[in-house]
């Protein structure tokens, strides 16, 4: 099989552009200038050279020292006739290296967006400390009508980067400047357009890296499980857990057991079914729309009326989820009225530029509702998204998309419907999630190579032909497009490291070891001089320091940090990064060896043990002794931190450790008393740095490990 035409008609490929709300139809504002900014012209302007007339023209409007998050010379502009800008943060030059790092947001965003950030998630002052500059767009802006999408997927931040390095010049004086991309989810699809496609960079880290067909279907296949599983994931989580069966179908039925199946072979990590009772659906509100749009038949016609289909084949199976009501709107609710109500948290602006979150927005438009109250209280039912449409006025027939619903009220979801503040009480609406129904097993239906992507082998039969009836269009492909712009094609014009997370739930692992093979098909035996592939154990896709859960996960930022700094010794002196992990695929999931020597990649490994066993059971009042194990993969730095969770608070107190004998070798002993009868997984957090260093935010690389504490 092979993959179908990607783009059968013009048409139909715009129709598809314009449905997505992924990565390009949002568009955030542009943060403006402060106040206290002093505007200059800049000679500098007359010095860039460049054949791309689009980006000719650059301007420099605001030249200023700033104290802050670190002292350096700010710069900010933009590329005349068009919407595109930049911010260049420089060091002092007693700091400079010569190298600059570009951050790649998932999805266009503003040029200031770094300027909030503090500690770990800091990377202004991760530059400088790396003695580079940093660099950072808006992604090209708003483009204007007919203007190539391009520019939005990588030109425009290429332009920048090569601007950047004539100011450079012009700071420190002549010198050969190296510039390195970086960006996760969407950013890592525009960050391997950029270095596939341009010459802008010498170097880049893509990370949380997609296939081109990961979306929709790594959401579609997990939100099956969610809405069969909801009910078994306390006991599947257990039998994973340290002490636990290790079996996860235990306790089954039949269908339960086929959806977990699918899922796993698909490639969901298990482990992360911890987190399902707040991982909702994720970025798959944003993509909704964009399939809706692309092939409306599977939709309104063929999911619930032709046999292959579930909804034809099985309606039972989907009815008790399935909600149609038509009501009344009662009142119309606007952001401030929704977080009081607890209806929606409030705003925040980490979420913007997130690998994990970009797909929000940058909250509601104040002048928009956020919500509606109904007339008619709705049937309960385990909704996971659907439609709200207009039955009359104006807007008769448009939809918009619910994120959820809480008795009569619906929250609106993801997207931008300007014609909703036109919305008033006594409109007729109708709430329909059988679109959001039909959504969840649309990946049975885009098989595409299978020698490419095994993971769709489990929908393949004995005489090679898909199983279920398959659409003739896989839209994958154009959803990968509008973010790199291009499909990826391993052709690297530079050195990369990919950085992958083996509990990634948006990501799933195997889709980093399908570009893997896409660099090794190009560059044959040439691949280990320019590329690496690191694994993170226990990470899941956000970018932040601050996990949902820290006693199951870590943070990956400070490998993320040390990549960025290996990747600049690797171009510019030639030292070899650690190897890539050493990793097997098994039946969709990624394997990786016990031991860090073995693993390889940069993370230290601990092996937690509660006297001698993963699992004891104790009285209230006696003392459980504890030791761990540390392995570090070589030269990947020092063990800097040993931090200890006893009763399951996600607050870690500090220990004591000690270098074994043996090299790269730690060993820490604790002990601890339960007072109170209750299960406890008692964890271990291990912390290295590169240089042995302590006190930096920056390039701590962790890892953690968990026993079980059955106290009576």
């Amino acid at each position: 099989m092979q993959i179908k035409n990607l783009c059968p008609n013009i048409s139909l490929s715009a129709k598809l552009a314009t449905g997505l709300l992924i990565i390009l139809s949002f568009k955030y504002s542009v943060a403006p200038a402060q106040s206290n900014l002093v505007s200059q012209s800049n000679e500098l302007v007359k010095k860039i050279k460049t054949t791309d007339t689009l980006f000719k023209h650059p301007y420099v409007d605001v030249k200023e020292w700033r104290t802050k998050p670190i002292r350096h010379l700010y710069i900010h502009g933009g590329f005349k006739n068009t919407d595109t800008k930049f911010s260049f943060y420089f060091p002092e030059k007693k700091k400079y290296e010569n190298r600059f790092y570009q951050y790649i947001t998932p999805i266009p965003d503003s040029e200031t967006i770094s300027q909030n950030q503090t500690g770990e998630e800091d990377k202004i002052s991760f530059s400088i400390a790396s003695g580079a500059y940093f660099v950072e767009t808006n992604g090209g802006g708003k483009l204007k009508e007919g203007e190539s999408t391009l520019i939005s997927a990588y030109l425009a931040n290429a332009a920048s980067a090569k601007y950047s390095k004539v100011v450079a010049s012009e700071i420190y004086g002549q010198h050969r400047t190296y510039g390195y991309a970086f960006g996760g989810s969407g950013g890592a699809y525009r960050t391997i357009g950029g270095i596939e496609n341009t010459d802008a960079w010498d170097g880049a880290v893509p990370y949380v890296v997609g296939s081109p067909v990961a979306i929709p279907n790594m959401f579609t296949v997990r939100m099956h499980a969610m809405r069969i599983l909801k009910n078994k994931f306390p006991q599947i989580i257990d039998a994973l857990e340290p002490g636990g069966s290790g079996d996860m179908y235990k306790g089954l039925n039949e269908k339960e057991r086929e959806a977990l199946t699918e899922v796993t072979k698909m490639g969901f990590p298990p482990q992360s079914w911890f987190g399902y009772e707040t991982m909702g659906v994720h970025g798959f509100s944003a993509v909704y729309p964009g399939m809706v749009s692309a092939d409306p038949s599977y939709f309104n016609k063929d999911f619930w009326n032709k046999k292959g289909y579930l909804g034809f084949d099985d309606p039972q199976s989907l009815h008790k989820f399935r909600l149609q009501a038509d009501s009344r709107i009662k009142a119309v609710i606007y952001e401030d009225e929704a977080v009081k109500m607890g209806l929606i948290p409030a705003p925040t602006i980490t979420e913007r530029g997130s690998a994990d979150l970009a797909w929000k927005g940058n909250g509601q438009n104040q002048k928009l509702p956020v919500a509606f109250q109904l007339e008619k209280t709705l049937p309960e039912v385990d909704f996971l998204g659907g439609d709200l449409k207009i039955l009359d006025g104006p807007h008769k027939d448009k939809k918009i998309q619910i994120s959820k619903t809480v008795g009569d009220k619906i929250i609106i979801g993801a997207g931008t419907y300007p014609f909703a503040a036109d919305l008033k009480v006594g409109n007729k609406v109708q709430i329909d999630n059988s679109d959001f129904l039909a959504a969840q097993t649309y990946h049975r239906h885009q098989v595409p190579n299978i020698v490419e992507y095994p993971v769709w082998k489990q929908f393949v039969g004995n005489d090679g032909q898909p199983i279920y009836p398959q659409r003739d269009l896989l839209i994958g492909p154009l959803f990968t497009k509008s973010a790199s712009g291009v499909l990826p094609s391993g052709k690297l014009k530079g050195k990369v490291i990919v950085l992958s997370s083996l509990w990634d739930r948006e990501a799933l692992p195997w889709n980093a070891d399908w570009y893997a093979r896409e660099v090794r098909k190009q560059l044959k035996d040439q691949t280990d001089h320019n590329f690496r592939l690191w694994y993170t154990d226990r990470a899941v896709h956000g970018d932040v320091t601050k996990q949902e859960d820290p006693d199951r996960l870590v943070s990956y930022l400070g490998t993320l940090q040390q990549a960025l700094r290996d990747l600049s010794q690797w171009v510019e002196n030639g030292i070899e990064p650690s190897p890539t992990t050493n990793y097997r695929i098994l039946d969709g999931q990624v394997v990786i060896p016990l031991t860090a020597a073995e693993r390889k990649g940069l993370q230290p490994v601990p092996q937690l043990l509660v006297e001698d066993q993963k699992a004891v059971v104790k009285n209230v009042g006696d003392n459980a002794k504890f030791n761990v194990t540390i392995n570090l993969p070589e030269n990947t730095g020092k063990i800097v931190r040993v931090e200890w969770d006893f009763e399951n608070k996600g607050t870690f107190k500090k220990g004591k450790f000690k270098a074994s004998q043996e090299k790269n070798v730690y060993n820490a002993e604790s002990k601890h008393k339960f007072v109170h009868k209750g299960t406890y997984f008692v964890t271990v957090r291990v912390v290295s740095q590169r240089d042995g260093d302590n006190k930096t935010p920056f390039a701590l690389i962790q890892n953690l490990d968990r026993v079980r504490v059955v106290v009576k």
